[in-house]
């Protein structure tokens, strides 16, 4: 039995992290500390003042355990480890989880590319950004690679020189085949250059070379040139413009500001690179409950730069935060160089961070409605439902269907929803294995069979306190089964969970004579539901996700059968001899319909493989029947 008062003692006075366990024994809060012994106490002296959201976290604690380390910064990296890993109730929560793009140039390579890539990587490659979008960067690639005919191919040169035809992009003279020998390492290279001075946002010098190229080609009547050097040049001024907010400092920083209510926060980010704003992003955070503004910022500075490959130089907060030496001294460690966490307080850092903050508080209040009409037909129908049944809150349901075709290829789909959002890692496929023929119940008591088998069965090896986590879709039981049906497929289910020792609520959803949903029968008893109702949409989502589920995997299995069945089951016909029959005739009317000798001319084929297939189809009834039927 733990007893917290007897534990409390034996806390050490070392830094280190803690963990916050309920009776579930989940992990609902991690926290850092200097000193764990005076850190971890605070929370349980009757004294001390803390946040509603706190008060009600430590009225959940049923034990802690601790973990202690070397340092302070230490216990920061793995506070934000644990929390990523373990996702506590009870902390703020970065809800984004964003990888942002940059260029990487391989100026180490005789004729350098530049590449596309998530990550910034400790090698003899330059990089540049992060770009705050995918097609940002994208973009400045393909500029630097039509102005300056930056190769796009992954050859190795110069050792492969010569040994492929150069590819389409010099015939569209965007390439100057340096694996042709067409332009040499030195020549290659001040062009390289160029560009790379066009990543570091250096555009007067490439507008005055392509307005000078331009007007050279329109005196030379080369129009269709022309008109392409001026879509470079209006390419090139967007970006500029897009670039036109700068800091005249040349420093990488960042600018962060944050908007918030009781309930939910969005921090506004600026990103500065070399003196020039690249863009901005936004982040949700959830968890807020209470928690001031230098609180919020606090746990999203961490949480961000955990996760985030590149490390500026300055990190601008609109408040001054707790941890901020800490924080400077982890983030100094990760980049390798002096790193400064500051709050601006005048002159035109302190204009950005305003505008920073206008931006966040524009988010959130843009964003606060359509919010709140997700949780409505989300969360919110997803109680609505449990008050027409008079159960408590779900927050998974999962729901079956069967499909076939006059009891060909009998399949069973489950399709899940947590809190009222399909999760479609989840969704499984079932191939009917011991029903012959269209008995769609017989099919359901297999399905479920299977599945809540499975689920037992992966539950052997757990602990209780793991049954609820992401460890296998089968391990996770619902708090709801809802069956695409009513009074008879409801029975099925029960049966099945009686006979295997399980407790969960089963519904189903009522059609009328037009096969519209019409009620839910529980418990033995229809419930008429409002039509128009945030609940019945979820139902009716939940119905056409299953059958369309359902009738996509019967339709990829009907198609595979189709060639393999027809084909594959001929004696002397492999997977070669069926391509190319397919290759050639392209349908299996075609095949079925042709002679000995025009199946003997398809490749692969001879004589004997011709009259095989030509006496399968003639022979078989069965199998024209079935081609018959797919048309």
């Amino acid at each position: 039995m733990f007893n917290i008062e007897e534990e409390l003692k034996k806390l050490p006075a070392k830094p280190g992290v803690y963990l916050m366990h309920d009776k579930k024994d989940a992990i609902i809060y991690v926290g850092k500390a200097i000193s764990l012994k005076n850190r971890v106490r605070q929370y349980f002296q009757s004294s001390r003042r803390v946040t509603p959201k706190i008060q009600q976290m430590i009225s959940h604690i049923d034990h802690f355990e601790y973990i202690i380390t070397d340092s302070e910064v230490e216990a920061l990296v793995l506070e934000n480890n644990l929390i990523k890993e373990h996702l506590p109730k009870y902390n703020t929560m970065l809800k984004d989880d964003k990888t942002y793009p940059f260029i990487r140039a391989t100026v180490y390579e005789d004729y350098p590319r530049l590449i596309y890539c998530r990550q910034q990587k400790k090698d003899k490659s330059r990089y540049f950004g992060p770009f705050t979008s995918q097609g940002t960067a994208k973009n400045a690639i393909e500029m630097a690679q039509k102005i300056y005919h930056v190769r796009t191919c992954n050859r190795a040169l110069p050792k492969d020189e010569g040994k492929q035809r150069p590819c389409l992009n010099y015939h569209i003279k965007q390439c100057d085949a340096p694996c042709q020998g067409y332009i040499s390492k030195e020549e290659y290279r001040k062009n390289f250059d160029k560009a790379l001075k066009l990543l570091e946002g250096d555009y007067r010098e490439v507008i005055e070379v392509l307005q000078e190229k331009m007007q050279k080609a329109s005196e030379n009547l080369e129009f269709e040139d022309a008109a392409n050097y001026r879509d470079l040049i209006e390419s090139v001024k967007k970006v500029e413009i897009r670039q036109k907010i700068t800091d005249f400092g040349g420093v990488d920083r960042d600018i962060i500001a944050v908007a918030s209510t009781n309930e939910e926060a969005v921090v506004q980010v600026f990103f500065v690179r070399e003196g020039k704003m690249i863009g901005r992003d936004h982040f949700y955070l959830k968890g807020i409950g209470g928690d001031g503004n230098d609180e919020i910022l606090q746990a999203f500075v961490k949480q961000f730069y955990a996760g985030t490959p590149f490390i500026p130089r300055e990190v601008m907060v609109e408040y001054e935060i707790q941890d901020s030496h800490l924080i400077e001294e982890w983030l100094t460690q990760r980049r390798g160089s002096k790193v400064s966490v500051i709050v601006p307080q005048k002159g035109q850092k302190e204009r950005l961070m305003e505008l920073a903050h206008k931006n966040a508080a524009m988010v959130l209040t843009q964003d606060s409605e359509k919010i709140r009409r997700e949780e409505e037909r989300t969360s919110g129908a997803m109680a609505q439902i449990c008050g027409w049944m008079g159960i408590e809150e779900v927050l998974r349901i999962e729901s079956y269907d069967i499909s076939n075709i006059n009891g060909f290829q009998s399949v069973g789909s489950m399709v899940v929803f947590e809190n009222g959002k399909p999760k479609k890692s989840d969704y499984r496929k079932f191939r009917i294995k011991t029903v012959q023929g269209p008995d769609d119940y017989a099919s359901m008591e297999e399905v479920l069979s299977r599945r809540f088998q499975h689920g037992l069965e992966e539950r052997k090896n757990l602990k209780e306190k793991d049954w609820n986590t992401d460890l296998g879709s089968f391990t996770r039981f619902p708090d709801l089964i809802m069956m695409d049906g009513g009074k008879g497929q409801v029975h099925i289910a029960q049966q099945v969970l009686d006979k295997l020792g399980l407790a969960i609520p089963v519904c189903g959803m009522v059609k009328d004579d037009k096969h519209r949903t019409r009620g839910l029968f529980f418990q033995e008893r229809e419930i008429p539901i409002e039509t128009d109702s945030e609940g019945f949409h979820l139902m009716t989502r939940i119905q056409d996700e299953v059958h369309r589920f359902a009738i996509e995997y019967h339709r990829s299995l009907r198609s595979k059968t189709q060639v393999r069945s027809i084909l594959d089951d001929i004696p002397g016909i492999g997977e070669k001899r069926r391509k190319a029959l397919m290759r050639y005739f392209k349908e299996l009317e075609k095949i079925r319909d042709a002679s000995v000798e025009e199946l003997a001319q398809v490749d692969t084929m001879n004589e004997r493989a011709a009259k095989q297939v030509y006496e399968f189809f003639h022979n078989n009834r069965q199998s024209s029947a079935f081609i018959e039927e797919e048309k």
